[in-house]
């Protein structure tokens, strides 16, 4: 039994580990939505931390208790983002990263911190050479297909780890129907 409950607790942790990274292409030269969202909604913006970080952990956009952070921000990412304001109360702190270069392909991650839970996403950029104008139509709105696709998984991870523990009890239970049988 001890077993089983180990299974599905790693399986659990493998299924919320692979719908955490999300793959985005951008065009050099053209902007790329970088989708960072908290599956938790009505927060308050000055009760949450969010901190961007590139591959090498440079600082891309901080939101410190809700408020722009640039002090510390990378020069090479200055007048080049752009967040979402309106949608913070919703959970979504993605954020726009424009002019790209083949520089900028890579890891990126997203720090959410509150007082009650903290959150991590990665996000990998990928760069190709020319830009395609309906892709750069796409990325102008933030997108929160990740975060329903996030919950999508754990809720098949759920159902899955329900499922087996469900036919564990079951065959503990005929095995004790089994041995108490008169002979």
């Amino acid at each position: 039994m001890i077993i089983s409950w180990c299974f599905i607790c790693v399986f659990a942790v493998l299924i919320n580990k692979v719908s955490l990274d999300v793959k985005v292409v951008g065009f050099n030269g053209g902007s790329v939505l970088l989708p960072c969202s908290s599956a938790k909604h009505d927060l308050k913006p000055q009760d949450i931390n969010v901190l961007w970080r590139d591959k090498y952990s440079e600082t891309i956009y901080d939101l410190i208790k809700g408020k722009d952070s640039l002090d510390t921000q990378d020069s090479r990412y200055k007048n080049r983002t752009q967040t979402f304001p309106d949608e913070y109360e919703r959970g979504n702190f993605s954020i726009k990263l424009s002019n790209l270069t083949h520089a900028d392909e890579g890891e990126f991650n997203c720090f959410i911190t509150h007082s009650s839970f903290s959150d991590k996403e990665t996000v990998w950029l990928f760069i190709n050479e020319t830009v395609n104008q309906s892709t750069e139509e796409e990325n102008k709105v933030p997108e929160t297909q990740s975060s329903w696709m996030k919950t999508l998984l754990i809720c098949i991870g759920l159902l899955l780890t329900l499922i087996i523990v469900l036919s564990v009890v079951y065959v503990n239970c005929c095995r004790r129907k089994s041995s108490q049988a008169p002979i």
